[in-house]
């Protein structure tokens, strides 16, 4: 082999090794453009009996259901150890003996619980990476952008500095309900924000500094617990927002509110939008709401019309998956589903399948029960349920609150599926 060709075999080398280690990287709250999709291929087309070998187990995550994102050799997510609230930075390479350690922890913001409180304490936002930037957000409002070595960069707390409000509909103390869940957004400069309050539903941050560029000032209502998500639609870019009044698009420049689909869509307002072309389809727990609408423009103005409305897949926490033209997840009545676009027909149900959160990868869907942490692979394929493989976690934390369950959802990342339980984060491998 002459020197030119071993030098250009090497750079395609790195090339590809490049693009893979980037394309694995799940940097925010439902990976790269929050809708639980991975472009990841070479995984495992069915799991051996008992399931994928489990790599890890990292022990100390504390409590909470925040998700996780990874970003190289480093996995973040936030936990409540003791009473105050971290953000927690693991060194995913190095195991020894199945286990994994922190590299760092930060400090966020107190402890979120509340007298009564038999669901939930700790936080539930997911962090998102941003180059060497994390955002990190308490159940609280603390609001905190950390650099990727630990150090502390800014920080808001969200109900005093902006007036931040979350809907208390369902529990909770007033203007913060279950706490502020929703995990913030990088568009360019800014961080887009679903504070809610009377300043304004959406805030746009200088994701330098946390100062505010703008707030909607035409949509004042409170907050739910769904992430923010961006959409073009005829060629303006905007952020899609579920509030508990309904689905809302909001100006990405300027924040002005440009469409609203309204809906009251009662307490559990959880699972975020999904985007497919001109579409929107969103869904809440409890069947209050399954509603898949399209948004056009009518000379200066946007119009929504209104292409299903019904109860055929009404998701509690664990969000639903789009592929291609059929949506996949969990309903509070028929168990798990598939879902024509734009329909709104149900192609298939399958009661096997427990109700929790799942994401995407290589044409599989991988489930996680939110009852006993049961983990099915499914082929994603709108004719049939078809199960590729079935696991168990292999312990279940003790540390939930009575009434809670297993809501934060699964992540498919370089290789490896991984599901937390509170203070546990399993890594398992799924290549082939």
């Amino acid at each position: 082999m002459n020197h030119l060709l071993r030098v250009a075999l090497a750079v395609t080398f790195c090339l590809n090794w490049g693009t893979r280690a980037h394309s694995a990287d799940w940097p925010q709250y439902r990976g790269p453009n929050r809708d639980d999709v991975s472009t990841e291929t070479g995984l495992l087309s069915a799991w051996p009996e008992g399931g994928p070998k489990l790599l890890w187990t990292f022990r100390d995550a504390g409590i909470g259901y925040s998700g996780v994102a990874i970003v190289g050799d480093r996995l973040y997510t936030l936990g409540d150890r003791g009473e105050q609230e971290f953000l927690i930075a693991v060194d995913v390479k190095n195991a020894t003996d199945g286990s994994v350690k922190a590299v760092w922890s930060v400090e966020i913001g107190a402890k979120f619980d509340f007298k009564g409180n038999q669901w939930s304490a700790g936080p539930s936002a997911t962090p998102t990476v941003d180059g060497d930037r994390i955002y990190a957000l308490s159940g609280n409002g603390d609001l905190v952008c950390v650099n990727t070595a630990g150090k502390e960069v800014w920080r808001k707390h969200l109900p005093t500095d902006l007036q931040a409000q979350v809907n208390p509909i369902g529990g909770g103390p007033k203007n913060l309900g279950w706490g502020f869940t929703w995990s913030p957004l990088v568009d360019g400069e800014r961080l887009i924000c679903t504070v809610g309050g009377p300043l304004g539903t959406v805030a746009a941050l200088n994701k330098q500094t946390g100062e505010v560029v703008w707030r909607s000032t035409e949509l004042t209502e409170q907050a739910a617990y769904t992430s923010p998500i961006l959409a073009e639609f005829d060629g303006v870019r905007q952020y899609i927002v579920l509030t508990n009044q309904g689905l809302r698009g909001i100006a990405a420049a300027d924040g002005k509110l440009l469409w609203k689909h309204d809906h009251r869509l009662g307490t559990e307002v959880v699972s975020s939008p999904i985007i497919h072309g001109s579409l929107v389809h969103i869904t809440v727990g409890t069947a209050n709401g399954n509603d898949i609408v399209e948004v056009k423009r009518d000379g200066d103005k946007f119009v929504v019309e209104e292409l299903y409305s019904g109860n055929n897949l009404s998701n509690h926490h664990g969000n639903v998956v789009r592929v291609g033209d059929y949506v996949y997840g969990s309903g509070a009545r028929q168990g798990f589903g598939c879902q024509k676009l734009p329909s709104g027909e149900l192609a298939w149900t399958e009661r096997k399948i427990p109700t929790g959160s799942m994401t995407y990868a290589d044409g599989k869907l991988f489930c996680y029960g939110e009852g006993d942490g049961t983990l099915h692979l499914l082929e994603a394929n709108p004719t049939a349920c078809n199960i590729l493989g079935k696991a168990k976690i292999p312990t279940a934390s003790t540390n939930r609150k009575p009434s809670g369950k297993i809501w934060t959802p699964p992540v498919v990342s370089g290789g490896r599926l991984f599901v937390r339980d509170q203070e546990l984060i399993f890594c398992y491998d799924v290549k082939q």
